[in-house]
């Protein structure tokens, strides 16, 4: 998780830290001058990040006093509905992979009986279906002074509002007042020890291969129930830090979340250089001496400046400067894989990632001779739209589907750098049949999901059909069949459910809501209201603020007073500043509200935006559907 002890980088303390983040770039430089790093030794290891819920599937902030009941293997996320589990690092060879998958099967026992104990269960997903926006508050913020300030600065540079704009199966804006749209997301991440001299061939070659990984475990296709890319992760993480200014993003200006922009060429040096040049630094820490005068006494300096800074630039595949029990290291730590949808599910993409690192340097050698960058960064962002239906752009530019590949030519080559290890035979076959299995059925997490939303229809509404794929998805997971196995989610109203689902407006509502403008012709209005058979219509202006509402009632009484209809604008009609109510109004409120000022409508706003329309139908419909319920039982 990084350095806690932080502060905003402001004037002088800014330039003391700069001066420190300089330095101990030189440091590191001289430390691979000197042949300080470790060599010869190529370890793995992973973090793994999770959700919390309550047994209404909701995001619950209990992460802090889950965290009190585990041990320091368990570190806060951003948000306290998140916790995360580290990985014990081990060496890439024998049944390491096993072993990662106990620990992990470990980890995940302590973690479900901790939050059992605080009332609370635990998710493995990429993006937790059930989650809303007013989950991502302040008040859901992890109160540390890292992410508080990082928060503080981070809003300063955008002006106080991230704008975030996903299109896919659905489309979704969202303007937020907080960084906490990046908690929405929760990542598998993985480590790979490198040296010093072989860093950059290594590196690019994660480049080339996150693409198809990625495209393997996609588990991330619905953000604020809208089915958006196979991994939204990307195209979320991407927009939620997104602080340039218009200018700087016409200039071109790189995102701190970033693929890169070429091949590197000289090391790791190269990258922390540039991005020591192109993001200036946004939180600073207390330094305790120089890491030059820490190297000219023959020790290993932490590097605090340059592994702070690091940790604010968001790389997919990110390097990572470490010192364990006194000795520094190099690592790529890939952070495109998703969480779940189970721990075998996870350790077989793992056991895909390591292997190809292993056999394509073999393979193809130098990369960056076979392949353009801009190729390798194309597969990437088609692997997180499209999972396994992308089309790649492989080696010599050959076209691929991204599910030919990986099961003609990339399994086997991953089979390979496995052996090559010593990785059981048996391991191999497990988890490599995971994924081969996974691939010839075309199912992984995303496409489960989307399946299953699919499958369900119209079902109930939005809301109770995510919360049943989020009561399928744990279901599964605590049976830890990987997920080709699992059946498709299905949605069975009962009781309880029902009832939950009455809890707020935001989960009934009509979101795809027709509007009029003021200066609309009430013809068109009155030709609405006939062909999509509703009696009332909002009114919104230019922004999407509601300025009105227009009802059957109010058209008739201006035709009893002998006007055309084509003559008339809707602002001479429309009822202006009506009764409205907010997503997060409970349907008990809002019904009382309809009730008592004889209402057959509500529009829903946040501010003065409307983002949907709750009719007596809507309470009705559920209503009827508590009485069927409650008579079958």
């Amino acid at each position: 998780m990084g350095e806690q002890d932080v502060k905003a980088a402001e004037s002088e303390g800014l330039r003391s830290f700069v001066q420190a983040l300089l330095e101990d770039v030189r440091a590191l430089e001289r430390m691979i001058e000197e042949g300080r790093i470790e060599s010869g030794v190529r370890r793995i290891g992973a973090e793994l990040e999770m959700f919390l819920v309550d047994d209404h599937w909701d995001p619950v902030p209990k992460g802090p006093a889950v965290l009190a009941r585990l041990g320091k293997e368990f570190t806060p996320e951003l948000a306290t509905f998140n916790i995360e589990a580290n990985l014990t690092p081990q060496p890439l060879a024998g049944d390491c992979l096993r072993m990662m998958e106990q620990e992990m099967d470990r980890r995940m026992r302590e973690a479900r009986a901790a939050a059992n104990e605080e009332g609370a269960m635990v998710l493995l997903c990429g993006i937790l279906p059930t989650l809303r926006q007013s989950d991502l508050t302040i008040e859901n913020m992890v109160n540390t002074p890292r992410f508080r300030t990082f928060n503080k600065v981070m809003k300063e540079m955008v002006g106080g509002q991230f704008r975030t704009l996903i299109k896919g199966l659905d489309e979704l804006q969202v303007t937020h007042d907080n960084v906490m749209l990046e908690a929405c997301t929760t990542s598998f991440q993985l480590h790979f020890q490198v040296a010093a001299d072989e860093f950059a061939k290594l590196y690019n070659l994660a480049q080339l291969v996150t693409g198809p990984v990625l495209a393997s475990a996609c588990n991330s296709p619905v953000l604020l129930q809208h089915r958006l890319w196979h991994e939204t992760r990307v195209a979320l993480f991407a927009q939620s830090l997104d602080v340039r200014s218009d200018h700087l993003r016409e200039r071109g200006k790189r995102q701190r979340v970033t693929f890169g922009d070429d091949w590197i060429k000289e090391g790791v040096i190269e990258i922390f250089k540039s991005d020591v040049a192109r993001f200036r630094a946004l939180l600073a820490t207390n330094l305790d001496e120089s890491s030059i005068a820490v190297l000219d006494r023959g020790e290993i300096p932490r590097l605090k400046a340059l592994c702070l800074h690091n940790g604010t630039v968001y790389r997919w595949n990110r390097p990572c400067y470490g010192v364990t029990d006194g000795v520094p290291h190099l690592r790529i730590e890939n952070r495109v894989l998703p969480a779940g949808p189970t721990e075998a599910d996870m350790i077989a993409g793992a056991a895909f990632y390591f292997g190809l690192m292993v056999a394509l340097g073999e393979e193809y050698g130098d990369v960056t001779r076979v392949m353009s960058f801009d190729d390798a960064k194309h597969n990437f962002l088609h692997a997180a739209r499209y999972g396994l239906h992308a089309q790649f752009r492989w080696i010599n530019g050959r076209e691929e589907t991204a599910r030919d590949l990986i099961l003609d030519e990339l399994l086997p080559l991953a089979e390979e750098g496995l052996r090559e290890k010593k990785i059981p035979t048996e391991d191999i076959d497990r988890y490599i049949g995971i994924l081969r299995e996974r691939i010839e059925r075309g199912r992984n997490g995303a496409q489960w999901a989307l399946e299953s939303l699919n499958s369900m229809g119209s079902s109930g509404n939005v809301d109770g059909r995510h919360r049943a794929l989020t009561q399928a998805t744990y279901r599964n997971q605590l049976e830890k069949l990987p997920v080709h196995k699992w059946p498709l989610a299905t949605y069975e109203p009962g009781r309880g459910d029902l009832q939950m689902g009455m809890k707020r407006v935001s989960q009934i509502m009509t979101r795809d809501v027709f509007s009029v403008h003021p200066e609309d012709v009430l013809e068109l209005a009155a030709s609405l209201m006939d062909w999509e058979h509703i009696r009332r219509i909002p009114v919104e202006d230019d922004q999407g603020n509601l300025v009105g509402l227009l009802s059957q009632r109010g058209l008739l009484r201006m035709l009893l007073k002998g006007r055309s209809r084509d003559s008339i604008a809707v602002s001479e009609v429309m009822r202006v500043n009506p009764i409205t109510c907010t997503p997060e109004m409970t349907t008990l409120a809002a019904m009382k509200l309809m009730r008592d000022n004889r209402l057959g409508c509500l529009p829903v706003v946040e501010g003065r935006q409307l983002v949907g329309i709750v009719t007596e139908h809507d309470f009705l419909a559920v209503a009827a559907s508590l009485l069927e319920d409650a008579l079958a039982e």
